[in-house]
């Protein structure tokens, strides 16, 4: 192993910290190298440098330094990995998951969110709930970064997530065919007694601040809400999808398991 010149923080394709690594070791996606802090191969870096030995992936020390410019001051945990530019799925590749499993289409779509940890999380939540992909927009949205990477446990890297130019178009390619798409706002209808196991669904959740905005509310085929009895009007939208998502799950799968 050999010190060798690091990308800076400012790189969406560096992802640092030992299970995010792992997993990215794990999706079969290309690595350039692995960067790992000298003296810390033991433990789970070990593993990681056994794994990426085997893969022949080249294997770089360097010192703490560094690693904390790649990760930006984030925890690092003594590992990050470089991977060429991100490669987002397309649409067809979402339906293509879905053909695959025998299942209507059952999407997410994130409208403009900002904050890395919930759009990890979100992400995280529609790989357990059962989504066949997530969908982005380009513009006014965080991408696929490290710490999207690290709050979604790895999910990124077996779900599907397509990058698009424009949401609203998109919404109209998905009810073109047979997609019904559900804007998750705090004024509209209660989601209770809503059927979402007969057809093909796509949830829009909004941005953390402003919500889902108004053309791509007005796209979607329903609006509906999460009724509140507290005091707060609103959940988190990562707590939000949740709810949404694993209540679909509950009626895809069966409602008795």
């Amino acid at each position: 192993m050999r010190e060798d010149s690091l990308r800076n923080s400012g790189n969406d394709n560096i992802f640092w910290g030992r299970n995010s690594v792992l997993e990215l070791l794990a999706s079969g996606r290309d690595i350039d190298k692995i960067y790992v802090q000298k003296g810390a191969v033991e433990g789970s870096i070990k593993v990681i440098v056994g794994k990426a030995s085997a893969k022949r992936i080249p294997i770089v020390e360097t010192d703490r330094a560094k690693l904390d410019a790649m990760s930006g001051g984030a925890v690092h945990q003594g590992v990050a990995a470089s991977v060429p530019e991100t490669v987002y799925a397309d649409i067809e590749d979402l339906f293509a998951q879905a053909d695959k499993k025998g299942e209507k289409p059952f999407f997410v779509i994130c409208d403009c969110i900002n904050d890395p940890h919930n759009l990890g999380a979100i992400i995280r939540t529609a790989e357990c709930a059962g989504a066949h992909g997530v969908i982005i927009p380009k513009h006014r949205s965080v991408s696929l970064t490290s710490t999207v990477a690290k709050s979604s446990a790895g999910a990124v890297f077996r779900l599907p997530v397509a990058r698009v130019g424009n949401i609203a178009s998109v919404i109209s390619e998905l009810q073109s065919r047979g997609v019904w798409v559900y804007a998750l706002e705090a004024n509209g209808t209660p989601y209770f007694g809503e059927k979402f196991d007969d057809s093909g669904i796509a949830f829009v959740l909004g941005s953390e601040g402003e919500g889902v905005s108004r053309i791509v509310k007005e796209k979607s085929d329903f609006v509906l809400s999460i009724p509140m009895y507290g005091e707060l009007n609103s959940l988190n939208v990562s707590a939000a999808a949740a709810v949404m998502l694993f209540e679909a799950a509950r009626q895809r799968h069966g409602k008795g398991e």
